[in-house]
């Protein structure tokens, strides 16, 4: 296993648990009707690199799960991050 591949499995785990988190913290003030984590930046989480974070905090809090665009973006960055894994191991 390379150094880059070390390196991006140590950040996709750093950012998947900073993105389940604030899955957790947006659930938890819907629920309260407080100010929300925007979608853009929950999506621009994922697309970053928390995207394992991402579909945990779907389904663990049973948040963002009727929408469609939660998936397709999710979808796109476990394509986006699969193709980075595969290049890294290459290297």
């Amino acid at each position: 296993m390379s150094a880059l591949t070390k390196v991006l499995i140590i950040y996709v785990c750093v950012l998947g648990f900073i993105t389940f988190i604030m899955y957790g913290i947006d659930k938890s003030k819907a629920k309260h009707h407080k100010w929300r984590i925007p979608e853009r930046v929950l999506l621009g989480m994922c697309i970053a690199g928390g995207v394992i974070g991402g579909w945990l905090g779907m389904y663990a809090f049973r948040h963002k799960t009727k929408h469609l665009k939660f998936y397709l973006v999710q979808s796109l960055a476990v394509l986006i991050w699969a193709i980075l894994f595969i290049i890294s191991f290459r290297i």
